[in-house]
């Protein structure tokens, strides 16, 4: 506990700077001029209001009522700081919300209400329906929370939902699932001995008991000792419920076989001696924090095969809520559910149990480096990070509303509905999907020339899951295989994907022997062609696309660019294919907007600079977007004689030498290419309307650092650099690209571009 005073600042500063709290209200529509106002306020308000009268159905249309969650705390049991009052809960109640719209991109307001009657807290929390599309009610203690989600769920005809209860509930459940299939056990056979009889735990026992586990088999244990018939200290209908009829009073009487410990209560309650006690493989989930009712190296001392699950960061199997509640409100708000039920709580557990189950994520195991995701005793459920949750459990959850028939608004497509949220979560999607149609209907094999990069591995799984493509991996057999295991991913060389080992291939031979047959007139003798391609990955991956072996070749992970390009260009180019320049799609709020040209020509030429443009208009419209490109430079439209507008001024005349078949207009200044009011204002007769959504650059400098720039202060996500000019058989990616971004490009190789000419 050492760190604990930095800790301390550091998480008071978080809270503090730039501005105090968490959270703040951004508005969605305009507001630049008098037209925006009366639209969105008076006079055409009212029209907005009259609809919603006519049909409250109308407010999901016109208000943020579907997509607002109310988080409410009276302050009578946050976290395990016990009742600091409504006020001092609300740094939690924001942490909340900004979970909210993290993870599921739902709106949320937190509310604080200084009410410890539950009865007139349910009065205040009924009262506020017309505001919200469900209640999320937090951090109110026991037994008043049972009494205010009863007479809320009553009385509302939304979704009402006590996270402490349910997503607790849910997330062990989902634990629990895996957590007994890993110990080759079942629900209806296992003992389960339970400490804590508050709201979490009992919610959590329910669960268990709908999953199958036998009422007789619990026994539940709270700070005065075991829950048995007759007694009175302490008691409520929830506690009576699991009271056992027996003389044994203590945990420790109690333990004896249980096959899973269930502690919600607090620290150090579970000793040693008391696991040595338990059945064989003993599943332990110790969830008390910080200080969990048994730390894990204590618990394996004495059952070194135990699974254990805390809820701690810094141990494995994490029982976080975070797992559950964006995603099961997700779901309700999207069919328009009036309540959440068992049925939907149940396909929540399935969904994140399922998710534990399969390959892990890249973006997961990028937040998470270092961890081993690969599904066991030490991997139970997901990680908060993993971008598939929201996909997958929010569809689960839609479904199981739309069955159990408390939908409201019925999704039609389901599976569109799933593409929707995966690109709430990857930015890319959207504008890639295109590309993936074209590659699924096409069938091309590309080479990696980092087969044993992390992301590549990653990127090779997603390939064969999401395409019809081909992966063929350049790297060590024995080196891959390991990774493969290490990374939890279930592809294997030779099974799933062709590998090319450079240290030992049979066809060495004829590798080297085509290089040289290349490169004889240019210095490179035969010793030196073995040599490179013994060694030069890139080299022997641009040598299997010239064979014909492969279709094309991504490479660059590691490595400056223009050494890649060096090799790229030295085999593959020729018969018509050089470099013209390298496009990056950045995908902004605003929309994408193509940089050019970041990395092949440092000072393009006029004539280089024309294929640029014909380039990118090109590889746009393979994007499903009409190209409007802007040559930017630092003169605006002929005002600086000398410089880049020269350059520009002359590319301008060699495009307009022949009808292009795409917008494009220059020499101007980047805001006016963005800008339509302000270029009108400088040139009145461009041919250009609306914003450009190319930039095409005179200075290689300047793409890279627009491009950079739009990274790093714009929340802008690359997609490329696309390799324009060699025909689709040699794409060079950036050191920074993730799983994902090797994804995308594998995509982009896999689709002809001659089509979009």
């Amino acid at each position: 506990m050492s760190d604990a005073p930095s800790l301390r600042q550091s998480a008071l500063k978080y809270h503090e700077l730039p501005k105090p709290g968490k959270l703040e209200i951004r508005a969605t529509k305009p507001m630049a001029n008098g037209r925006d106002l009366s639209l969105a306020y008076s006079p055409g308000v009212a029209e907005a209001c009259l609809e919603i009268k006519a049909d409250p159905a109308n407010a999901a249309l016109y208000t943020t009522r579907a997509n607002l969650v109310a988080v409410v705390s009276n302050g009578t049991a946050v976290l395990g700081l016990g009742n600091i009052g409504a006020l001092a809960s609300k740094p939690v109640m924001e942490g909340k919300a900004v979970l909210f719209k993290k993870f599921a991109n739902i709106d949320c307001f937190d509310i604080e209400v200084d009410e410890q009657d539950p009865e007139k807290l349910a009065d205040i929390v009924c009262a506020l329906a017309p505001t919200f599309g469900a209640i999320n009610l937090e951090d109110i203690k026991a037994p008043d929370c049972f009494i205010v989600e009863k007479l809320c769920r009553e009385r509302m005809n939304i979704p009402v939902f006590h996270d402490d209860q349910h997503g607790t509930a849910i997330v062990v459940g989902a634990a629990a699932k895996n957590a007994v299939y890993v110990a080759g056990k079942a629900f209806e056979d296992i003992k389960i001995v339970s400490t804590g009889g508050g709201a979490a735990g009992i919610a959590c026992l329910n669960m268990l008991l709908k999953l199958g586990v036998k009422r007789e088999n619990v026994w539940l244990c709270d700070i005065h000792g075991l829950v048995y018939e007759g007694r009175a200290e302490d008691m409520n209908p929830q506690k009576a419920e699991f009271a056992q009829a027996t003389d044994k009073r203590t945990l420790d009487e109690v333990i004896d076989g249980a096959d899973l410990f269930l502690g919600l209560s607090g620290p150090n309650v579970l000793k040693p001696e008391m696991v040595a006690r338990m059945a064989k493989r003993p599943i332990i989930f110790a969830l008390a924090n910080p200080t969990p009712e048994i730390m894990p190296d204590e618990a394996r001392k004495v059952a070194p095969d135990a699974i254990i699950a805390t809820g701690r960061s810094d141990f494995p199997n994490q029982v976080n809520n975070v797992l559950c509640f964006p995603f099961i409100f997700r779901g309700a708000l999207d069919v328009g559910a009036t309540e959440i039920n068992d049925e939907m709580e149940i396909a929540c557990i399935d969904g994140i149990a399922d998710l534990a189950r399969a390959t892990t994520s890249a973006e997961a195991a990028a937040a998470y480096h270092g961890e081993q995701l690969t599904f066991g005793a030490d991997y139970l459920i997901p990680k908060p990070f993993d971008p598939r949750l929201v996909a997958v459990v929010s569809s689960s959850v839609a479904q199981a509303a739309m069955d159990s028939g408390v939908a409201t608004r019925p999704i039609e497509d389901m599976a569109a509905y799933k593409q929707k949220l995966n690109q709430s979560v990857f930015k890319s999607a959207l504008l890639m999907r295109p590309v993936f149609d074209a590659a699924r209907a096409a069938s091309r094999r590309i080479v990696f020339a980092e087969g044993e990069d992390e992301r590549v591995l990653r990127a090779a799984q997603a390939i064969l899951q999401e395409t019809t493509e081909t992966p063929i991996l350049i790297g060590r057999p024995e080196v891959i295989e390991q990774r493969c295991e290490r990374f939890g991913l279930d592809i294997r060389p030779g099974r799933d994907f062709q590998l090319v080992n450079p240290e030992n291939d049979p066809r060495y031979y004829d590798y080297w022997s085509s290089y040289h047959e290349i490169m004889q007139r240019r210095g490179v003798t035969p010793d030196l062609a073995k040599a490179i391609l013994r060694t030069n990955t890139t080299a022997i991956g641009a040598i299997m696309v010239h064979r014909g072996e492969a279709d094309s070749l991504i490479c660059g992970t590691f490595g400056e660019y223009r050494w890649h390009l060096k090799y790229v260009e030295e085999v593959l180019g020729g018969h018509g294919l050089r470099p013209h320049g390298a496009l990056s799609l950045m995908i902004l709020e605003q929309g994408p907007l193509f940089i050019a040209d970041t990395h092949v020509h440092q000072l393009p030429t006029p004539e280089q600079i024309a294929e640029i443009a014909i380039g990118a208009a090109r590889h746009v419209r393979r994007f499903g977007l009409e190209p409007k490109v802007a040559l930017c430079s630092q003169s605006q439209f002929g005002n600086q004689a000398e410089g880049s507008g020269k350059r520009m001024r002359a590319a301008m005349e060699i495009l307009d030498a022949e009808d292009r078949g795409f917008c494009y207009e220059g020499e101007m200044n980047v805001d006016s290419a963005l800008d339509p009011e302000l270029r009108q204002r400088y040139f009145p007769n461009s041919r250009m309307t609306g914003s450009a959504n190319v930039l095409v650059f005179a200075h290689a400098d300047a793409a890279s650092g627009v491009r950079n720039i739009l990274k790093m202060r714009a929340d802008g996500l690359e997609v490329g650099p696309i390799l324009m000019g060699m025909g689709n058989r040699a794409h060079i990616v950036n050191h920074s690209i993730t799983a994902r971004g090797l994804l995308n490009m594998a995509a982009i190789a896999g689709t002809p571009v001659a089509q979009y000419g």
